[in-house]
């Protein structure tokens, strides 16, 4: 019996060897940010590999690693499609940050586009898989999407066990990617051989704990000899990578590329070789103890912290198969929120149980509004819709020419909310009917109006915070700051108090502006997107990106500090507002933590780790409770 099992064993290990070394050869191309847009050498430098790729009979097919556009609009993302288009070979496309960050549809339109935003195929026995990545919407580390790694992990499950697996990927898979450590558990349990992908513009050959990995060139030629991608070759279980120069730059006397002409070209002598080797376990995980110092090892969060503070609790904690990326409401009873499936769901506040939902045809990144018995959502399926609080039937819905990120608000009987159509708008809340709307907005809108009596106001991502009388759409004013579209007050939710609007931009500056006509009256360095106004508007709290959070007094002619605070929460970049119960400050992280402080002098209090992805919103609510949704999908009441 024991020579049988042997001899089985060994076959077992011969046919493995045989099916993994007997490949025949082939070679594909790998390209990775493109950064296609308007009026760019980018366009060019696409074209030269385009055409180098069609021109190369031994190439079997084509896989693009992500930031295929700079901006994630619906031009740059038909631009690309275009040329694309124009390869002889099949392609396969997953998104990057730049796609996905700053777009105007939601990340609708690149879906809708290229047709998905995950791949899985097969070539001479490999496996080769593909998934898009964050961040969606919501400025923060990278994150493998929720309803991403469900789809990964049934792939991985499905998937022969000695069939070798090659992952493309935009982000590396280091403390860039906060889920990293779950992507690679899922990767483990197939037999991943490589993962590819791209963020850092140049050829990389990285290692995570034992899993291979390699990054590749950007196909723009700045910084480079040229335009130019990798050409992967994979036979009888060897795999290596060259450099394809697709066109050797030349300049003229002032420096400009020179395009016309015969196109030169060049191979470069292979930069990566990697056996294929049989599945096995990867290296036992040991947590980071300073996760910011070392890029490329793994982060893996640690919650051993939570047990020092017994006073803070998770009541319950619903886990979404999706993302979650907008806040949750409630009205003491219900709490409501949205999903990137598109989904509004209806909890009891009691126990998170599942009331009502209903699905609208788009991604959901809206914060809902709630007056009396009417919610209040926008969909990236282009529509404002309106339910029934008690039962989740449609009321009425709204149709924009283009998708609504934006979070509404409901403010004497009206909504008022943006999108990204180049209008905002005001709707009757009982009918739905336009009231009035401003044409005019020059960027999309993803943001939370500042809404009262006297003025709305609310900004764009070209540079310009605009304020609108409340009852006619009247543009009292618009406020704007130089330099990259980037650096817009378009993620922050603006506050207001004593006569004056208080934001903050990507610029990492706070402005202080005078409500009746927009002139900046004070500015200070620090903050980014998240600012938060106490109740009794004396002072707004500013967190900056590194470590700490300011707060300032609304009422001083000129930037007065009243204190500033150190919570060692690291380089931060969520644009989650900070909000307060009027004696402890709440301060959201992009990692899954939150923390506590005290509103008068910043004491920390306590913190609490509630996942490792970013935390959308921090509800106060009575009884030293909190209503928290993360961009991992998590909802969750706490108790403090």
């Amino acid at each position: 019996m024991r020579s049988f099992v042997k001899v089985s064993c060994l076959l077992l290990a011969f046919l493995f060897s045989w099916n993994l070394y007997a490949q025949e050869r082939f070679s594909f191309a790998w390209l990775a940010d493109l950064h296609i847009a308007d009026g760019s050498a980018s366009i060019h430098d696409l074209q030269d590999c385009i055409d180098d790729i069609n021109a190369n009979d031994s190439l079997r097919f084509v896989v693009l690693a992500g930031d295929i556009t700079e901006f994630g609009s619906d031009r740059e993302i038909r631009m690309a499609h275009t040329l694309l288009k124009g390869l002889n070979k099949p392609w396969y496309i997953v998104g990057g940050n730049h796609d996905s960050k700053w777009s105007e549809s939601g990340c609708n339109t690149f879906a809708k586009t290229f047709g998905y935003e995950h791949f899985n195929f097969e070539v001479e026995g490999v496996r080769f898989i593909g998934t898009n990545s964050g961040p969606n919407m919501r400025m923060a580390p990278a994150l493998l999407p929720r309803e991403s790694m469900v789809w990964l992990d049934s792939i991985a499950n499905a998937i022969p066990k000695e069939q070798p697996v090659v992952f493309i990927n935009h982000y590396p898979m280091d403390t860039s990617m906060l889920n990293c450590f779950q992507v690679l558990d899922v990767l483990k349990k197939a037999n991943t051989q490589l993962v590819l992908g791209g963020h850092w513009h140049n050829n990389v050959k990285l290692d995570y704990q034992g899993l291979p990995g390699i990054l590749g060139r950007s196909t723009q030629a700045t910084g480079k000899k040229g335009s130019g991608y990798n050409i992967v070759t994979i036979e009888n279980g060897q795999l290596y990578a060259r450099e394809r120069i697709a066109r050797l730059t030349r300049k003229d006397a002032s420096g400009r590329r020179i395009l016309e002409g015969e196109r030169e070209t060049e191979t470069l002598d292979p930069w990566y070789n990697l056996t294929f080797t049989e599945a096995k376990p990867f290296v036992e995980r040991v947590p980071e103890t300073k996760p910011y110092e070392d890029k490329v090892k793994r982060f893996i969060p640690e919650y051993n912290d939570n047990h020092l503070y017994t006073n803070v609790q998770e009541i319950w904690t619903v886990q979404d198969n999706s993302d979650i990326g907008a806040g949750a409401i409630t009205n003491g009873e219900v709490v409501l929120y949205t999903n990137t499936q598109g989904w509004v769901r209806c909890l009891n506040l009691s126990d998170g149980s599942l009331r009502w939902e209903v699905q609208t045809e788009g991604k959901v990144f809206s914060t809902p509004a709630l007056f009396k018995n009417r919610v209040v959502v926008g969909s990236t399926d282009g529509r404002v819709y309106c339910y029934d609080l008690k039962s989740g039937k449609e009321n009425w819905r709204f149709t924009c020419d283009k998708s609504v990120l934006a979070t509404p608000v409901i403010h004497d009987n009206r909504v008022y909310i943006g999108a990204s159509d180049g209008a905002f708008r005001a709707l009757d809340l009982k009918t739905g009917k336009l009231q009035w709307t401003y044409p005019d907005i020059k960027g999309f809108i993803e943001a939370k109006a500042w809404v009262d009596e006297e003025q709305v106001v609310i900004g764009d991502w070209a540079n310009t915070l605009y304020s609108f009388e409340p009852k006619t759409g009247k543009l009292q004013w618009t406020w704007k700051n130089k330099g990259s579209r980037m650096v817009s007050p378009a993620a922050v939710w603006p506050v207001k108090a004593n006569g004056r609007i208080f934001f903050v931009t990507p610029e990492r500056k706070t402005y202080a502006i005078d409500a009746k006509n927009g002139n900046t009256l004070w500015s200070s360095r620090g903050g980014r997107e998240s600012i938060g106004l106490s109740p009794d508007q004396q002072q707004i709290y500013v967190k900056v990106m590194k470590d700490s959070v300011y707060a300032y007094s609304t009422t001083s002619l000129s930037p007065q500090r009243i204190w500033g605070e150190n919570y060692h929460f690291g380089y931060e970049i969520a644009p989650t507002p900070i909000t307060s119960d009027g004696n402890l400050i709440f301060i959201p992280t992009d990692k899954g933590e939150i923390i506590a402080a005290q509103a008068l002098d910043g004491k920390e209090m306590w913190r609490y780790r509630l996942s490792f992805a970013l935390v959308n919103y921090i509800l106060p609510l009575p009884e030293q409770q909190l209503l928290i949704t993360t961009m991992d999908g998590k909802i969750s009441l706490m108790r403090y």
